[in-house]
């Protein structure tokens, strides 16, 4: 019996979720993994890779089954995927000159280009909630140090 992949975004998702879990097992087993009564450093991050890669098999094997729905996967918008890793790229290059502030503005209004329902409005709003959500988690929770503003507004 030869069997067809049916549906091919949960085939080719739980492929991804295979490799993504079984790399981080593999890079957790360079930290002490101890016991589960006295657990390492290496511990969640392994059994946390595992799960996702038993989460994998699931999906993929829900891909090979004579009754799933089939789909076929979408081709691959490039320029989708530049303006969205552009962003990050951006993101990367202007934090440390230009703040959180405004790099986070950047990046949410650059990958917001790649939208196809892409509105000022609606990308404002949404780097102005980004930015209130991560200033209060990272910056006053957890009290990263990070430059807010540019290092020339002090």
């Amino acid at each position: 019996m030869r069997l067809a992949i049916r549906n091919q975004k949960n085939f080719v998702s739980g492929l991804l979720y295979i490799a993504c879990g079984l790399g981080f097992a593999a890079g957790a087993t360079n930290y002490n993994l101890g016991t589960s009564a006295r657990m390492g450093p290496g511990y969640f991050p392994f059994w946390l890779g595992l799960l996702l890669a038993c989460i994998g098999a699931i999906v993929l094997a829900a891909a090979l089954r004579p009754h799933a729905p089939p789909e076929r996967l979408p081709k691959l918008d490039l320029k989708t995927l530049g303006w969205v890793l552009g962003s990050v790229a951006l993101f990367a290059l202007l934090l440390a000159p230009l703040g959180l502030a405004l790099a986070l503005v950047a990046l949410v209004l650059v990958s917001s280009m790649a939208s196809h329902e892409f509105g000022w409005k609606g990308a404002v709003l949404n780097a102005a909630l980004l930015l209130a959500l991560c200033m209060g988690a990272f910056v006053y929770g957890l009290g990263l140090q990070l430059p807010l503003w540019p290092s020339f507004i002090g």
